[in-house]
């Protein structure tokens, strides 16, 4: 058997008999620096649009006209015109056995009271209602959707006095 030739030396054989075309050597390029060679481009530049004012709300103008002598009611933000009738706030006491437990224990009087109702619109009706002075006022809101008003009297007070006045007692 006969020695074996290297690749490389097959390769030239087969291309003298014309069968393959020589082997292409590898040409190195010389490197190119960025600065030669490359063109800057322009940078287009934005044009600046300026911003169309807004159409002036004629409703808006009107209301925001102020009257001479004429003077600002405040604003009375969730009220709904409760701030005049103290049941539009309070819808009707809660009668279970927990809240007739806090009329005794914890001179507390609980109320149904409406959802958008304030701690504050709440104790100011309840002061209102029933002449007496709330401490603090604390709400829940139940998994029904009722909106519940605990209001601790203060030691002036008694509880179970009023309750007996609505009746619950």
């Amino acid at each position: 058997m006969p020695a074996k030739k290297p690749a490389k030396a097959k390769k030239e054989a087969k291309a003298k008999q014309g069968n393959e075309k020589p082997a292409a050597k590898a040409v190195k390029k010389p490197a190119v620096k960025p600065e030669e060679g490359l063109i800057e481009q322009e940078k287009p530049q934005m044009e600046k649009v300026e911003a169309k004012p807004k159409p002036a709300e004629k409703e808006v103008a009107a209301a925001e006209k102020k009257v001479p002598g004429q003077k600002k009611v405040p604003d009375q933000k969730g009220t709904g015109g409760a701030g005049k009738d103290p049941w539009k706030v309070i819808n009707f006491p809660h009668l279970a056995e927990k809240s007739m437990n806090m009329v005794e224990f914890d001179n507390k009087l609980t109320f149904i009271v409406r959802k958008s109702a304030t701690k504050k619109e709440i104790k100011e009706a309840v002061e209102k209602l029933f002449d007496v002075k709330v401490l603090r006022v604390q709400t829940e809101v139940t998994p029904k959707g009722v909106k519940k008003a605990y209001a601790k009297l203060g030691p002036e007070h008694s509880a179970s006095e009023i309750a007996s006045r609505m009746g619950m007692v």
